[in-house]
Protein backbone atom coordinates (compact mmCIF):
# COMPACT_ATOMS: atom_id res chain seq x y z
CA UNK A 1 0.00 0.00 0.00
CA UNK A 2 1.31 3.43 -0.95
CA UNK A 3 1.87 5.62 2.07
CA UNK A 4 1.64 9.36 1.42
CA UNK A 5 4.92 11.24 1.86
CA UNK A 6 4.30 14.24 4.12
CA UNK A 7 6.84 17.02 4.65
CA UNK A 8 6.54 18.52 8.15
CA UNK A 9 8.03 21.98 8.63
CA UNK A 10 9.56 22.90 11.99
CA UNK A 11 7.97 26.36 12.07
CA UNK A 12 9.64 28.91 14.34
CA UNK A 13 12.44 27.11 16.24
CA UNK A 14 11.76 29.34 19.26
CA UNK A 15 8.27 27.88 19.63
CA UNK A 16 6.71 24.50 20.40
CA UNK A 17 6.84 23.21 16.82
CA UNK A 18 9.96 21.03 17.12
CA UNK A 19 8.66 19.51 20.37
CA UNK A 20 5.29 18.66 18.84
CA UNK A 21 6.98 16.91 15.92
CA UNK A 22 9.23 14.86 18.18
CA UNK A 23 6.32 14.09 20.49
CA UNK A 24 4.19 12.90 17.56
CA UNK A 25 6.98 10.81 16.05
CA UNK A 26 6.72 7.92 18.47
CA UNK A 27 2.97 7.54 17.78
CA UNK A 28 2.96 4.18 16.00
CA UNK A 29 -0.27 4.64 14.01
CA UNK A 30 1.20 7.71 12.36
CA UNK A 31 3.81 5.55 10.64
CA UNK A 32 1.20 3.02 9.59
CA UNK A 33 -0.70 5.69 7.64
CA UNK A 34 2.02 7.82 6.05
CA UNK A 35 5.73 8.46 5.57
CA UNK A 36 6.80 11.71 7.12
CA UNK A 37 9.98 13.75 7.04
CA UNK A 38 10.91 17.01 8.73
CA UNK A 39 12.02 20.20 6.97
CA UNK A 40 14.18 22.58 8.96
CA UNK A 41 17.43 22.54 10.92
CA UNK A 42 18.26 19.04 12.22
CA UNK A 43 20.09 20.41 15.26
CA UNK A 44 16.88 22.05 16.47
CA UNK A 45 15.15 18.67 16.28
CA UNK A 46 18.00 17.00 18.13
CA UNK A 47 17.57 19.47 20.97
CA UNK A 48 13.88 18.62 21.15
CA UNK A 49 14.70 14.90 21.19
CA UNK A 50 17.11 15.46 24.07
CA UNK A 51 14.62 17.63 25.96
CA UNK A 52 11.83 15.06 25.64
CA UNK A 53 14.16 12.08 26.23
CA UNK A 54 12.82 10.24 23.20
CA UNK A 55 14.65 7.25 21.63
CA UNK A 56 14.81 8.98 18.25
CA UNK A 57 17.75 9.49 15.90
CA UNK A 58 17.51 12.59 13.68
CA UNK A 59 19.00 11.67 10.29
CA UNK A 60 19.86 14.45 7.84
CA UNK A 61 18.87 13.55 4.26
CA UNK A 62 19.57 15.24 0.94
CA UNK A 63 16.34 14.36 -0.90
CA UNK A 64 12.78 13.62 0.21
CA UNK A 65 12.97 10.38 -1.75
CA UNK A 66 15.61 9.17 0.75
CA UNK A 67 13.25 9.43 3.72
CA UNK A 68 12.92 6.17 5.65
CA UNK A 69 11.00 7.20 8.76
CA UNK A 70 10.35 4.90 11.71
CA UNK A 71 9.25 5.63 15.29
CA UNK A 72 12.95 5.76 16.19
CA UNK A 73 14.34 7.45 13.08
CA UNK A 74 13.39 10.98 12.02
CA UNK A 75 14.63 12.05 8.57
CA UNK A 76 15.23 15.78 8.19
CA UNK A 77 15.84 17.92 5.11
CA UNK A 78 18.02 20.89 6.01
CA UNK A 79 16.51 24.24 5.05
CA UNK A 80 17.82 27.76 5.55
CA UNK A 81 21.02 28.55 7.44
CA UNK A 82 22.64 27.71 10.74
CA UNK A 83 21.08 30.87 12.18
CA UNK A 84 18.00 28.76 12.90
CA UNK A 85 19.94 26.75 15.49
CA UNK A 86 21.04 29.99 17.20
CA UNK A 87 17.48 31.25 17.71
CA UNK A 88 16.82 31.78 21.43
CA UNK A 89 13.94 29.83 22.92
CA UNK A 90 10.55 31.49 23.44
CA UNK A 91 11.56 34.84 21.97
CA UNK A 92 10.55 36.83 18.91
CA UNK A 93 13.68 36.81 16.78
CA UNK A 94 14.22 37.44 13.05
CA UNK A 95 16.31 34.25 12.85
CA UNK A 96 13.30 32.24 13.95
CA UNK A 97 11.06 34.03 11.47
CA UNK A 98 13.51 33.39 8.63
CA UNK A 99 13.85 29.71 9.59
CA UNK A 100 10.06 29.27 9.45
CA UNK A 101 9.92 31.07 6.10
CA UNK A 102 12.73 28.97 4.60
CA UNK A 103 11.21 25.67 5.73
CA UNK A 104 7.78 26.57 4.36
CA UNK A 105 9.21 27.67 1.02
CA UNK A 106 11.19 24.44 0.62
CA UNK A 107 8.25 22.23 1.59
CA UNK A 108 5.90 24.10 -0.75
CA UNK A 109 8.30 23.79 -3.68
CA UNK A 110 8.66 20.06 -3.04
CA UNK A 111 4.89 19.65 -2.99
CA UNK A 112 4.41 21.71 -6.16
CA UNK A 113 7.00 19.53 -7.88
CA UNK A 114 5.24 16.35 -6.75
CA UNK A 115 8.22 15.19 -4.70
CA UNK A 116 6.11 15.06 -1.53
CA UNK A 117 2.38 14.36 -1.42
CA UNK A 118 1.44 16.93 1.21
CA UNK A 119 2.88 19.32 3.75
CA UNK A 120 2.09 19.81 7.43
CA UNK A 121 3.32 22.94 9.15
CA UNK A 122 4.33 23.65 12.72
CA UNK A 123 3.45 27.18 13.87
CA UNK A 124 5.32 30.32 12.92
CA UNK A 125 5.29 33.60 14.83
CA UNK A 126 3.85 36.42 12.76
CA UNK A 127 5.92 39.12 14.47
CA UNK A 128 9.08 37.06 13.90
CA UNK A 129 8.51 36.67 10.15
CA UNK A 130 7.84 40.42 9.97
CA UNK A 131 11.10 41.01 11.84
CA UNK A 132 12.81 38.87 9.20
CA UNK A 133 11.48 41.16 6.47
CA UNK A 134 8.56 39.05 5.23
CA UNK A 135 5.41 41.12 5.60
CA UNK A 136 2.65 38.53 5.48
CA UNK A 137 -0.12 37.98 8.02
CA UNK A 138 0.59 34.26 8.33
CA UNK A 139 0.95 30.83 6.72
CA UNK A 140 -2.19 31.08 4.58
CA UNK A 141 -1.13 34.26 2.84
CA UNK A 142 2.45 33.00 2.40
CA UNK A 143 1.18 29.80 0.80
CA UNK A 144 -1.04 31.77 -1.57
CA UNK A 145 1.98 33.82 -2.63
CA UNK A 146 4.21 30.76 -3.08
CA UNK A 147 1.51 29.09 -5.19
CA UNK A 148 0.85 32.18 -7.32
CA UNK A 149 -2.74 32.63 -6.13
CA UNK A 150 -4.40 35.81 -4.88
CA UNK A 151 -4.89 35.72 -1.11
CA UNK A 152 -8.64 36.35 -1.45
CA UNK A 153 -8.91 33.14 -3.50
CA UNK A 154 -7.65 31.06 -0.56
CA UNK A 155 -9.44 30.17 2.66
CA UNK A 156 -8.56 28.57 5.99
CA UNK A 157 -10.63 25.73 7.34
CA UNK A 158 -10.39 24.60 10.93
CA UNK A 159 -11.39 20.92 10.97
CA UNK A 160 -12.32 18.60 13.80
CA UNK A 161 -12.72 14.89 13.08
CA UNK A 162 -15.68 12.99 14.48
CA UNK A 163 -15.75 12.14 18.15
CA UNK A 164 -16.03 14.15 21.32
CA UNK A 165 -18.62 16.90 20.99
CA UNK A 166 -18.93 16.64 17.20
CA UNK A 167 -21.68 14.28 16.11
CA UNK A 168 -21.31 14.55 12.32
CA UNK A 169 -20.31 11.42 10.42
CA UNK A 170 -17.04 12.80 9.12
CA UNK A 171 -16.45 15.64 11.53
CA UNK A 172 -16.92 19.37 11.17
CA UNK A 173 -15.00 22.00 9.21
CA UNK A 174 -15.23 25.77 9.59
CA UNK A 175 -14.07 27.88 6.64
CA UNK A 176 -13.34 31.59 7.11
CA UNK A 177 -14.26 34.33 4.65
CA UNK A 178 -11.78 36.79 6.21
CA UNK A 179 -8.82 35.74 8.28
CA UNK A 180 -5.75 37.57 9.57
CA UNK A 181 -6.97 41.13 9.64
CA UNK A 182 -8.13 43.69 12.18
CA UNK A 183 -11.77 43.28 13.13
CA UNK A 184 -12.53 46.81 11.87
CA UNK A 185 -11.52 45.66 8.35
CA UNK A 186 -13.94 42.73 8.20
CA UNK A 187 -16.94 44.84 7.21
CA UNK A 188 -15.13 46.21 4.15
CA UNK A 189 -13.71 42.83 3.11
CA UNK A 190 -17.00 40.91 3.09
CA UNK A 191 -18.41 40.49 -0.41
CA UNK A 192 -20.95 38.19 -2.00
CA UNK A 193 -18.20 36.71 -4.15
CA UNK A 194 -15.89 35.92 -1.23
CA UNK A 195 -18.66 34.28 0.77
CA UNK A 196 -19.74 32.09 -2.17
CA UNK A 197 -16.13 31.14 -2.86
CA UNK A 198 -15.57 30.13 0.78
CA UNK A 199 -18.79 28.11 0.79
CA UNK A 200 -17.73 26.27 -2.36
CA UNK A 201 -14.32 25.47 -0.90
CA UNK A 202 -15.91 24.27 2.35
CA UNK A 203 -18.33 22.05 0.43
CA UNK A 204 -15.52 20.56 -1.66
CA UNK A 205 -13.39 19.52 1.31
CA UNK A 206 -16.39 18.30 3.33
CA UNK A 207 -17.27 16.04 0.40
CA UNK A 208 -13.69 14.73 0.29
CA UNK A 209 -13.88 13.76 3.95
CA UNK A 210 -16.72 11.36 3.14
CA UNK A 211 -14.13 8.78 2.03
CA UNK A 212 -15.35 5.22 2.38
CA UNK A 213 -18.98 6.24 1.87
CA UNK A 214 -21.14 6.62 -1.23
CA UNK A 215 -20.64 10.25 -2.28
CA UNK A 216 -22.42 10.02 -5.65
CA UNK A 217 -25.42 12.00 -4.44
CA UNK A 218 -23.84 13.57 -1.38
CA UNK A 219 -24.00 17.35 -1.17
CA UNK A 220 -22.48 18.62 2.10
CA UNK A 221 -24.74 20.67 4.33
CA UNK A 222 -23.08 24.03 4.85
CA UNK A 223 -24.31 26.51 7.47
CA UNK A 224 -23.44 30.14 6.73
CA UNK A 225 -22.94 32.38 9.76
CA UNK A 226 -24.42 35.80 10.21
CA UNK A 227 -22.07 38.63 11.08
CA UNK A 228 -24.05 40.63 13.62
CA UNK A 229 -25.70 39.58 16.91
CA UNK A 230 -29.04 37.80 16.40
CA UNK A 231 -28.37 37.77 12.67
CA UNK A 232 -28.80 41.54 12.57
CA UNK A 233 -32.32 41.43 14.07
CA UNK A 234 -33.99 42.62 10.83
CA UNK A 235 -31.49 45.42 10.45
CA UNK A 236 -31.58 46.74 13.98
CA UNK A 237 -28.03 45.53 14.68
CA UNK A 238 -26.58 45.84 11.18
CA UNK A 239 -27.62 45.22 7.58
CA UNK A 240 -24.77 43.01 6.31
CA UNK A 241 -26.98 39.91 6.55
CA UNK A 242 -29.59 41.25 4.12
CA UNK A 243 -27.22 43.26 1.97
CA UNK A 244 -24.33 40.78 1.54
CA UNK A 245 -24.68 37.40 3.26
CA UNK A 246 -28.22 36.42 2.21
CA UNK A 247 -27.58 37.27 -1.47
CA UNK A 248 -24.42 35.15 -1.25
CA UNK A 249 -26.36 32.22 0.16
CA UNK A 250 -28.96 32.56 -2.61
CA UNK A 251 -26.27 32.71 -5.27
CA UNK A 252 -24.57 29.63 -3.82
CA UNK A 253 -27.83 27.69 -3.78
CA UNK A 254 -28.46 28.68 -7.41
CA UNK A 255 -25.01 27.29 -8.22
CA UNK A 256 -25.90 23.92 -6.67
CA UNK A 257 -24.50 24.28 -3.14
CA UNK A 258 -26.49 23.06 -0.14
CA UNK A 259 -26.39 26.23 1.95
CA UNK A 260 -28.45 27.44 4.91
CA UNK A 261 -28.18 30.93 6.35
CA UNK A 262 -27.38 33.48 7.42
CA UNK A 263 -27.74 31.96 10.88
CA UNK A 264 -26.76 33.54 14.23
CA UNK A 265 -23.36 32.03 15.00
CA UNK A 266 -24.08 31.08 18.62
CA UNK A 267 -26.92 28.72 17.69
CA UNK A 268 -25.35 27.73 14.35
CA UNK A 269 -22.33 26.21 16.06
CA UNK A 270 -24.52 24.31 18.52
CA UNK A 271 -26.43 22.81 15.59
CA UNK A 272 -23.21 22.08 13.71
CA UNK A 273 -21.72 20.26 16.71
CA UNK A 274 -24.91 18.18 16.91
CA UNK A 275 -24.45 17.03 13.31
CA UNK A 276 -26.87 19.32 11.44
CA UNK A 277 -24.08 20.59 9.17
CA UNK A 278 -20.96 19.11 7.59
CA UNK A 279 -19.26 22.51 7.37
CA UNK A 280 -19.73 26.09 8.48
CA UNK A 281 -18.74 29.34 6.80
CA UNK A 282 -17.61 31.93 9.39
CA UNK A 283 -17.25 35.59 8.51
CA UNK A 284 -14.07 36.26 10.50
CA UNK A 285 -11.26 34.53 12.37
CA UNK A 286 -12.47 34.36 15.98
CA UNK A 287 -16.08 33.66 14.99
CA UNK A 288 -14.98 30.26 13.72
CA UNK A 289 -11.88 29.57 15.78
CA UNK A 290 -13.26 30.08 19.26
CA UNK A 291 -16.27 27.81 18.75
CA UNK A 292 -14.36 24.95 17.12
CA UNK A 293 -11.50 25.06 19.59
CA UNK A 294 -13.95 24.83 22.46
CA UNK A 295 -15.22 21.62 20.86
CA UNK A 296 -11.73 20.09 20.60
CA UNK A 297 -8.73 22.36 20.93
CA UNK A 298 -6.06 19.67 20.85
CA UNK A 299 -7.60 17.67 18.00
CA UNK A 300 -8.34 20.56 15.65
CA UNK A 301 -6.48 20.82 12.35
CA UNK A 302 -5.92 23.81 10.08
CA UNK A 303 -6.40 23.10 6.34
CA UNK A 304 -5.60 25.57 3.56
CA UNK A 305 -8.29 25.56 0.87
CA UNK A 306 -7.85 26.75 -2.69
CA UNK A 307 -4.14 26.06 -3.29
CA UNK A 308 -2.84 23.34 -5.65
CA UNK A 309 -1.11 21.41 -2.86
CA UNK A 310 -2.37 19.71 0.29
CA UNK A 311 -1.44 21.60 3.43
CA UNK A 312 -2.51 20.99 7.00
CA UNK A 313 -1.27 22.48 10.24
CA UNK A 314 -1.71 22.42 13.96
CA UNK A 315 -4.49 24.62 15.28
CA UNK A 316 -2.32 26.46 17.81
CA UNK A 317 0.46 28.99 17.78
CA UNK A 318 4.09 29.01 18.85
CA UNK A 319 3.04 29.01 22.55
CA UNK A 320 6.15 30.77 23.86
CA UNK A 321 4.78 30.38 27.39
CA UNK A 322 5.22 26.59 27.03
CA UNK A 323 8.06 26.33 24.53
CA UNK A 324 11.18 24.32 25.35
CA UNK A 325 9.89 23.22 28.75
CA UNK A 326 8.87 19.72 27.67
CA UNK A 327 5.18 20.60 28.15
CA UNK A 328 3.99 20.97 24.53
CA UNK A 329 0.83 19.08 23.54
CA UNK A 330 1.37 17.01 20.37
CA UNK A 331 -2.19 15.79 19.66
CA UNK A 332 -2.89 18.47 17.07
CA UNK A 333 0.34 17.64 15.22
CA UNK A 334 -0.62 13.95 15.13
CA UNK A 335 -4.04 14.87 13.74
CA UNK A 336 -2.57 17.33 11.23
CA UNK A 337 -0.25 14.72 9.74
CA UNK A 338 -3.02 12.11 9.75
CA UNK A 339 -5.48 14.44 8.00
CA UNK A 340 -2.84 15.35 5.41
CA UNK A 341 -2.48 11.67 4.55
CA UNK A 342 -6.25 11.27 4.42
CA UNK A 343 -6.61 14.19 2.01
CA UNK A 344 -3.93 12.73 -0.27
CA UNK A 345 -6.14 9.66 -0.70
CA UNK A 346 -8.98 11.98 -1.75
CA UNK A 347 -6.91 14.27 -3.97
CA UNK A 348 -9.13 13.68 -7.02
CA UNK A 349 -12.06 15.17 -5.10
CA UNK A 350 -10.15 18.32 -4.15
CA UNK A 351 -10.66 20.31 -7.34
CA UNK A 352 -11.03 23.87 -6.13
CA UNK A 353 -13.70 25.32 -8.41
CA UNK A 354 -14.12 29.07 -8.02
Amino acid sequence: MHKPLVAVTLGDPAGVGPETIVGAWTYLKLHERCRALAVGHPEVLRRAVKLLKKPIEVVEIDRPEDADPTPTQLPCLMSGSDDAAATPAAQIDPRGGQAAFDALLMATELAKAGRVDAITTAPLHKAAIHAAGHHYPGHTELLAEFCGIAAEEVAMMLYLAHGGSVQGKAGLGVAHVTLHTALRNVFDLLTVERIVASARLASTVARAFQSGTDTAGFMPRVGVAALNPHGGEQGLFGDEEERIIRPAVERGIAAGLNLTGPLPCDTLMVRAAAGDFDAVVAMYHDQGHIALKLLGMHRAVNITLGIPIIRTSVAHGTAFDLAWQGRAECSSMIEAIRVAGQLVSQRENLVWRR
